[in-house]
């Protein structure tokens, strides 16, 4: 010990260094107002999950009675699991296919032919789900126009023509493979600028010792990708509840009892219903799909700290 007496310097008061950032907290306020105005302001809506209301008359109270409706609907029970399965599956395929393009992009020696390919498989993302719904409708069509019954049949495959989109057992199946047309490519950004980051001598060090392409794969690539993929199941899982656009377009009455999913159930209860639709039980069911997200989020989280030691939340 010197004898010296080190002293903290003086934080300048608050308000004096929101003024010195002022610039900086002036273009953060345009998304602070869109946050509070579509994200919190929203939240005091919640109220109405324990009234009776029409939109036209003053809300009832009705206390848990709401709750009560939900749980003894077969109807949302088969919408509940149907929004579960199509979106932890479609969410597991969706990541699955992102990790494989972004290595076999990885792997690509060519610079121009990388990005030839990596805009390509960008380029579906960009396309509206009601787009995207009329190409695959006319291309899974089961008449004469629906070019993939046509080529199945020309192939063998099949006898007679299938209608993928509206036959329970093939809808489903249908529905994975469009979402992941269309979302993969978004995934595989995330995933290359991962692999990007990853440190070239590494991959040299592995040569000197005699690696092949496939153990730098298994043994340096998916290890570094492994803590981004976890990330990416975590915070898409705050969003497997919120399944509504993508299945809506693709839907029809033929397929409801495989398709239905808890926003559009909410969408025919509001707009399809013969009866005055009650708000206060939509509302209901809008707090429990989010509780559910919440309790998904904080159990994948609470299993990334027991795996790799740390979370996100």
């Amino acid at each position: 010990m010197d004898g010296t007496v080190k002293i903290k310097p003086r934080k300048r008061p608050l308000g004096m260094r929101i003024w010195n950032h002022k610039w900086f907290y002036l273009m953060f306020l345009p998304v602070l107002i869109a946050v509070i105005v579509f994200h919190y302001m929203p939240m005091f809506g919640i109220r109405y999950a324990f009234t009776s209301w029409n939109l036209i008359n003053d809300p009832i109270p009705v206390g848990f009675d709401n709750f009560t409706k939900m749980f003894g609907m077969p109807k949302f029970w088969q919408a509940f699991t149907n929004t579960l399965e199509i979106s932890v599956l479609g969410l597991l395929l969706n990541t699955f296919m992102s990790v494989i393009i972004s290595l076999l992009l990885n792997e690509m020696i060519s610079t121009r032919a990388k990005k030839l390919a990596q805009t390509i498989v960008y380029l579906p993302h960009f396309m509206s789900w009601v787009v995207t719904a009329g190409l695959f409708n006319m291309l899974m069509s089961p008449t004469t126009n629906g070019l993939l019954n046509e080529l199945l049949i020309a192939m063998g495959l099949i006898e007679k023509s299938i209608y993928f989109l509206g036959e329970v057992e093939w809808w489903r199946t249908s529905y994975y493979i469009i979402n992941i047309w269309h979302n993969t490519g978004w995934g595989t950004i995330i995933f290359m600028a991962t692999l990007t980051g990853i440190d070239p001598g590494i991959y040299e060090a592995a040569s000197i010792d005699g690696a092949g392409r496939w153990k730098k794969m298994w043994y340096i690539t998916l290890p570094s990708l492994a803590n981004t993929i976890i990330t990416v199941l975590i915070l898409n899982l705050a969003k497997v509840m919120n399944l509504f656009e993508s299945v809506f377009v693709l839907q029809n009455d033929a397929v409801g009892s495989t398709a239905e999913v808890l926003q559009t159930y909410v969408y025919n209860q509001t707009f399809n219903s013969l009866s005055t639709p009650d708000v206060g039980y939509t509302t209901a069911i809008g707090l429990f799909r989010s509780l559910v997200g919440m309790f998904l989020v904080l159990v994948c989280n609470y299993a990334s700290k027991k795996v790799r030691g740390r979370g996100i939340v």
